[in-house]
């Protein structure tokens, strides 16, 4: 029986732990991602949206509960190993593009392979390949300030890919744009998923979008529930 790439159980995330203003902002969040699936995570600010995203992307740790990403545990990993967790299997594609500024777009992509150690030849013929594949060939050498909105967002996919990761995780990824440019970067997720088999787990306010998913989860107030549904998720074994 396959099993989910994503595995959390009892997620809880407290802030300023036992002072007097504790906030706990997660409240047992129970979720399976399986692989090759696309799933958006729908909700208003301040749901508890961007704190998961930190959570399953290993920027953060839970507080309470437990989180297998591709069978490890990485709520017992070390932070050397989440380093490498998130260099090699997550692919990060944010709402603000986070480019580094005066880096033409090819280096940008570029930039996950050298950490990873990838020799320069091959950084380079990898780079120029997503770079074709995102549509952005013809600006490989251009400065993020000589971009588009789009374009800076389809070099940030590109950048998301250059590892061959087994999770794209997207923040927000059309927020900044208009109607059309969205579009865009949205068949570009869909193409990743149905001919790369991609898993995607989108972080999204438009339900809109989410329809779009083989399957979405509403978030409110620091809980998950199934699609629109009044029906919390939750898992038997937790």
């Amino acid at each position: 029986m396959e099993q989910p790439i994503i595995r959390m159980r009892g997620i809880f995330k407290r802030f300023y732990i036992g002072q007097p203003n504790e906030l706990e902002i997660l409240h047992g969040i129970d979720l399976d991602v399986m692989p090759g699936e696309f799933l958006s995570i729908v909700g208003p600010s301040g749901s508890g949206k961007s704190t998961l995203m930190n959570l399953i992307g290993v920027l953060d740790r839970p507080t309470q509960g437990s989180y297998v990403l591709d069978g490890i545990n990485v709520s017992q990993a070390r932070d050397d190993r989440l380093s490498a967790i998130r260099n090699k299997s997550i692919g990060f594609v944010f709402q603000n593009f986070n480019l580094i500024a005066r880096t033409n777009a090819r280096k940008n992509v570029e930039l996950p392979m050298m950490y990873a150690g990838v020799p320069a030849a091959r950084r380079t013929a990898r780079a120029k390949e997503l770079l074709e594949m995102v549509g952005m060939a013809d600006r490989m050498d251009h400065q993020p300030s000589e971009l588009s909105g789009g374009q800076k967002q389809r070099v940030a996919i590109a950048r998301a890919m250059a590892n061959d990761p087994a999770i794209l995780l997207a923040d927000e990824p059309t927020g900044a744009l208009d109607s059309a440019t969205g579009r865009m970067v949205m068949d570009l997720f869909h193409r990743f998923n149905r001919e790369r088999g991609k898993t995607i787990v989108l972080i999204t306010h438009n339900r809109e979008l989410a329809l779009e998913t083989d399957r979405f989860v509403t978030m409110r107030d620091g809980r998950l529930y199934v699609g629109d549904s009044g029906e919390e998720v939750r898992y038997g074994d937790r």
